[in-house]
């Protein structure tokens, strides 16, 4: 398994603890690796959001340490919030206010907001923001269209994203994939991205590390390219798929066969049958690792 620690951890979390009625959030570790771009998956409820805001500041009603950057920094350090940009969901911005406005204030509330390339990223995104436009006016996805160029604007090292690529059309989120790796590129290994989705095959070009939670936990966690050695994709023939379903993760079957994700570990239990082996996505390893951790009801 790759070290972490090759590179540092942009994040460091210990004993993370937050409880609502009917769900708890408890994470023993959490690192997120700095230079990467890592993707945090999960259902509805899984308590994405909420380590989020815990990660954010914007929830400061929970147990246990949370660490930034190289030196282990509090949030609250000086100088620590003007590296990180953040876009969340609900209400960013006030109704009324126009692009002017929200550029006005950037500029009053970051030191590192440079309003020309803020301007040239609405252009390159197609944003309408003309002078008396309100944003109330804008779609949701030029809304976070116009987050992400006002993060983007600025001098950052860390982008913390929740959900950005959800109210984005099939070319935006492609073009998103895009602007997150020049800013990685651009910081030479000193930039991270940490991003919550539910489009998991759209995003996957620019996930380096996943991390997948289930009821508040984190269930997964690794480099991209490792867990697709860790676990594989297998096809076989329907007389077999009862047998080869006690030994994966989730399994498909149809009169002429069936696919199931299997721990690569686990393969030598699938011998004699015809099977065929192939390198399953990140959508596929994250749909079975959540199945199998799921509290839905399925059926198979």
């Amino acid at each position: 398994m790759r070290d972490l620690f090759e590179t540092g951890s942009v994040i460091r979390a210990a004993n993370l603890k937050k409880k609502y009625k009917g769900f708890a959030l408890s994470i023993p570790d959490l690192q997120i690796p700095k230079g990467f771009a890592t993707a945090l998956i999960g259902e509805n409820g899984a308590g994405k959001t909420t380590l989020l805001n815990i990660l954010t500041g914007i929830r400061l009603d929970f147990k246990g340490e949370v660490a930034y950057f190289d030196k282990q920094e509090k949030l609250s350090a000086k100088g620590v919030q003007e590296k990180i940009g953040y876009t969340g969901p609900g209400s960013y911005f006030l109704p009324q206010w126009t692009a002017r406005q929200v550029a006005d204030m950037s500029r009053l509330l970051f030191e590192n907001f440079h309003e020309d390339r803020f301007w040239k990223i609405c252009d390159e995104l197609n944003i309408p923001v003309e002078a008396t436009k309100n944003i109330k006016k804008l779609s949701d996805g030029n809304r976070m269209k116009l987050m992400l160029a006002l993060v983007l604007a600025r001098d950052t090292e860390f982008l913390i994203l929740d959900e950005p690529a959800s109210p984005l059309d099939p070319l935006m989120r492609d073009k998103l994939c895009d602007m997150l790796r020049d800013y990685l590129e651009d910081g030479d290994g000193g930039k991270s991205v940490f991003f919550s989705t539910h489009n998991i095959s759209d995003m996957e070009n620019v996930t380096d590390y996943c991390i997948i939670m289930e009821h508040g936990s984190i269930v997964e966690a690794g480099f991209v390219d490792e867990l697709k050695e860790k676990y594989i994709l297998v096809k076989g023939e329907a007389a077999d798929a009862d047998t080869a379903g006690q030994y994966l993760f989730s399994i498909s079957k149809g009169s002429y066969g069936f696919e199931g994700i299997c721990l690569a570990e686990n393969l030598d239990k699938l011998a004699g049958m015809d099977i065929v082996r192939e390198t399953p996505t990140l959508y596929q390893i994250s749909v079975a690792v959540m199945k199998a951790n799921t509290k839905l009801k399925l059926a198979y």
